[in-house]
């Protein structure tokens, strides 16, 4: 009953997100050229792909962003961090107060551990991965994203992913998930079934803030992390 009402709730809010997202219409946000969306062939994104603008181009563009309200309460802007060859990208949902604070993503407790599953259990470094958020502005008091929030950060974020043009995606928690896979079902149906974002395989897991909160889903987030390293060693 209770996870009922749990995908309940998240269909009501997702119809709300597509709702606003047809009355604002478009973000604006100076396009550096067409974003192509997750349902467009994978050979098409390819193409595309090879002419993206390099993260450096992306930050650029962000510049001070002032396209939504979080501008007015953030320190930093939270562009992301790792390698722009990365194989593997990991996609979370909004920098918390250590993250603003430094303008780094995952760097507090929920980072340290994050790191943990990429150097002790993936045997990768860190700087070899690539790391950001839907967002790239900590909400007020760590809230839940807002969909006029998500739309003005997602040309952003899809950006990234066709500049890097990882093999695996990582979405980790709720909000990266769904936004990842166009879906509004909750995290413990969609955890560790691999989906599919413009031609890269999507594995969506806990976040880690998660797991310090429910150290019991570590064991979860490791079968999910077994299927990666499958991903990224095939």
């Amino acid at each position: 009953m209770a996870e009922r009402e749990d995908l309940a709730g998240d269909l009501a809010e997702y119809a709300r997100f597509l709702g606003r997202m047809t009355t604002l219409g478009a973000p604006p946000v100076p396009r550096l050229e067409a974003l192509p969306s997750a349902t467009v062939p994978a050979a098409a994104v390819s193409a595309a792909a090879s002419s993206a603008a390099d993260l450096t181009t992306i930050r650029a563009v962000l510049g001070d962003c002032q396209r939504c309200k979080l501008a007015t309460g953030r320190k930093n802007i939270v562009f992301g961090q790792g390698s722009p060859h990365a194989a593997l990208m990991f996609v979370g949902e909004a920098p918390g107060a250590d993250e603003d604070e430094q303008g780094l993503a995952f760097v507090g407790r929920a980072g340290q551990l994050l790191t943990d599953i990429i150097e002790k259990g993936l045997k990768l470094k860190r700087a070899d991965v690539f790391i950001a958020n839907v967002l790239k502005c900590r909400p007020p008091g760590n809230r839940n994203p807002e969909p006029d929030e998500i739309s003005s950060c997602q040309p952003f974020l899809e950006q990234q992913i066709l500049a890097i043009r990882p093999k695996v995606l990582v979405g980790l928690g709720k909000f990266a998930g769904q936004w990842l896979l166009k879906t509004a079902e909750p995290i413990s149906r969609i955890r560790g079934r691999l989906g599919d974002y413009a031609g890269i395989k999507v594995m969506p897991t806990y976040h880690p803030a998660y797991l310090l909160r429910n150290p019991s889903a570590k064991k979860d987030v490791w079968e999910d992390m077994k299927v990666v390293l499958g991903l990224l060693q095939g």
